[in-house]
């Protein structure tokens, strides 16, 4: 037996939920100044419950070359790279006019 999304009712093989909340979302890159003059990249919108954001942070660690972290609700990454995460969340799936960078 095949399983049921709870969401949509279709089997798992053919639902398609996830990829239409990823359109969906509203996802913010902010800059923000922290401690001791340290910028820091902030990722704001991105729902746990419909994304990985542990593996998304593992992903942009590495291709940033950078620290950072997963909290509720959002991601920090340190060092300004506003312009680099937009182009990868693109690549994960989300839509480039969801994302606004500030």
């Amino acid at each position: 037996m095949a399983v049921i999304c709870k969401k949509c009712g279709l089997p798992n093989d053919l639902c398609a939920c996830g990829e239409l909340d990823k359109e969906d979302t509203r996802i913010v890159i902010r800059l923000e100044t922290r401690r001791f003059s340290k910028t820091t990249t902030i990722i704001e919108g991105i729902d746990p419950k419909l994304s990985d954001l542990h593996h998304i942070v593992k992903e942009l660690k590495s291709k940033l070359a950078c620290g950072g972290t997963a909290k509720t609700g959002f991601i920090m990454l340190q060092g300004d790279h506003r312009e680099d995460v937009k182009s990868y969340l693109v690549k994960f799936g989300f839509t480039e006019s969801t994302i606004e960078v500030q």
